[in-house]
């Protein structure tokens, strides 16, 4: 596929990092914005419904939330809301060298409570978590959370492949427009030339 530099698409690939499949509709190809905006769509939605909204943390996976977050603002806005709502603050053992807190999902004997002092949600036992006191968010184990972070991730790089798609325009596809306003020319007056002459008879 040959393209010509001099009409790189901006609006289009911009469009396309904000919303999959946008900079296509915006090229005028319906049809293609939306079956790239489901197949993006498809496989991010996919992934948090086999992993949970846990498969995009920037805080915890940030390598594969580099690949994530290129399906736009979509996974900023679920991971916003993963690290606010469902996560709090954790002692970091000593056994990390890191001392400190840090923000973590629940374990299933904890529950989250606000902290006055500190002004934010912490972990702390639950007394009895069967009950309400669990956490709101659980990592989820080990394959499931590695296939949901996957097919989220994937995501991401096939929007890569879209973005690209918007910026660069075949050269192919813009010849073919011309091609076909050519030819209805040449038939339209082929069509005029021919009635003429049936005319003139």
């Amino acid at each position: 596929m040959t393209t010509d530099r001099a009409t790189l698409d901006i609006p289009a690939a911009v469009l396309a990092l904000l919303f999959p499949g946008a900079g296509q509709m915006f090229r005028g190809n319906l049809y293609r914005g939306v079956m790239a905006s489901m197949g993006v769509l498809g496989l991010f939605l996919g992934g948090l419904l086999i992993g949970g909204i846990d498969v995009v943390d920037s805080k915890e996976d940030r390598i594969w939330f580099y690949g994530e977050a290129l399906v736009g603002p979509l996974a900023f806005g679920v991971d916003a809301l993963h690290q606010n709502r469902f996560k709090a603050w954790a002692q970091v053992p000593a056994v990390t060298g890191r001392p400190g807190w840090d923000t973590r999902s629940g374990y299933p004997n904890e529950t989250r409570t606000w902290n006055d002092e500190r002004a934010r949600y912490e972990w702390v036992a639950a007394a009895n978590p069967a009950a309400t006191d669990a956490p709101p968010n659980k990592k989820s184990i080990a394959k499931m959370n590695e296939l949901g972070t996957l097919f989220a991730t994937i995501a991401g790089m096939l929007n890569f492949i879209i973005i690209l798609d918007a910026l660069l325009p075949s050269k192919r596809g813009r010849d073919l427009t011309k091609d076909v306003s050519t030819t209805a020319g040449i038939a339209a007056a082929t069509v005029a030339a021919t009635a003429a002459a049936e005319l003139s008879v």
